[in-house]
């Protein structure tokens, strides 16, 4: 008989999914409406009120930023009711708050559960990332090549010439001479302004988003995101930590991370089984956003498990009366 002290991904998958659900919908009322705060901070108190009604012992790990910084979901914050397994929790309740408030693409509420001590505590900062899908050798791309040669390597690794792989980048200055220099093999590119966690998904289903891999730099929390949503759908992801000054360095001593070199792979990045839950809020090549008709709202969620490899798609019409 199962401990409940025991981390049961397949009781607690479906209140993780109906958490996404809720900051979704929560959110629904500011798609297009070009306040990003106000759209973040209504996912914000949907998803921790959720949060604490499921018999959890959990901790944020990946969250809002630090205390002081963020006084809803904050970094170490501990949510649930306090009964039950002790859990890991990375979090954005709303992955793309400009695509929100522009009513653009692929924004998404996004959050992940994996036993305590299962994902790295990654600081809040930069991380420079690499993905690509599942069926492939591990190590085909690696950080340390250059852009040029992670396009001919996955090329070669797919039978294909370079002009027919698609790059996920986010469309950001640092990444110009990326940009640049992966165009230059012939590769597509698909830019985009925010969401690199939706970015990094894309890789695992190419045949229906049309991206082969993703890179660039984005946020280290969106990378530990990014590869529990890549644990449960496969690929790979590996991601260095990027340091801009000795402040960013001490987070990362916080953080408990000696190694400020380390390249981690999407095994070290999330250590353990974990669950997956993505609602769409806005459509995207992922979900679709949300559908509002006269009286209710109705979404659709990803709601996924490494342990078995299950995906589901989960539609939810809810009454806004």
């Amino acid at each position: 008989m199962t401990s409940p002290t025991d981390f049961n991904d397949r009781m607690l998958s479906l209140g993780l999914a109906r958490v996404a659900e809720q900051a979704a919908i929560a959110s629904a009322d500011w798609i297009g409406r070009g306040n990003e705060k106000a759209a973040d901070q209504a996912a914000v108190n949907a998803m921790r009120q959720q949060l604490n009604k499921l018999d959890i012992e959990g901790v944020v790990v990946i969250g809002e930023g630090e205390r002081d910084e963020a006084p809803m979901l904050y970094i170490g914050e501990e949510v649930g009711s306090g009964t039950g397994p002790g859990v890991d929790i990375a979090l954005d309740p709303l992955e793309g708050t400009t695509l929100t408030a522009k009513d653009m693409p692929n924004a998404l509420t996004v959050i992940a559960m994996g036993p305590r001590g299962s994902m790295l505590h990654a600081p809040d900062v930069y991380m420079d990332k690499l993905a690509v899908g599942p069926g492939f050798p591990e190590g085909i791309v690696t950080l340390d090549m250059s852009p040029a040669t992670r396009v001919s390597a996955l090329a070669s690794a797919k039978g294909c010439l370079p002009s027919d792989v698609t790059v996920c980048i986010l469309e950001r200055p640092r990444h110009e001479e990326m940009i640049e220099e992966v165009r230059n093999t012939g590769a597509g590119i698909r830019l985009i302004t925010d969401g690199d966690v939706a970015g990094v998904m894309h890789c695992a289903e190419p045949e229906v988003t049309g991206i082969d891999m993703y890179m660039g730099s984005g946020g280290a929390p969106e990378g530990v995101l990014a590869a529990a949503a890549l644990k449960c759908m496969g690929g790979q992801i590996y991601g260095r930590l990027q340091f801009r000054n000795e402040d960013e360095k001490s987070r990362a001593a916080k953080a408990g991370i000696t190694d400020l070199h380390k390249i981690y792979s999407r095994d070290e990045l999330v250590t353990a089984d974990v669950i997956f839950a993505a609602t769409g809020v806005t459509s995207g090549s992922l979900l679709p956003g949300i559908k509002r008709e006269v009286g209710w709202l109705t979404t659709e969620t990803l709601l996924m498990r490494s342990k078995t490899g299950s995906v589901r798609r989960m539609t939810y019409r809810n009454p806004t009366t």
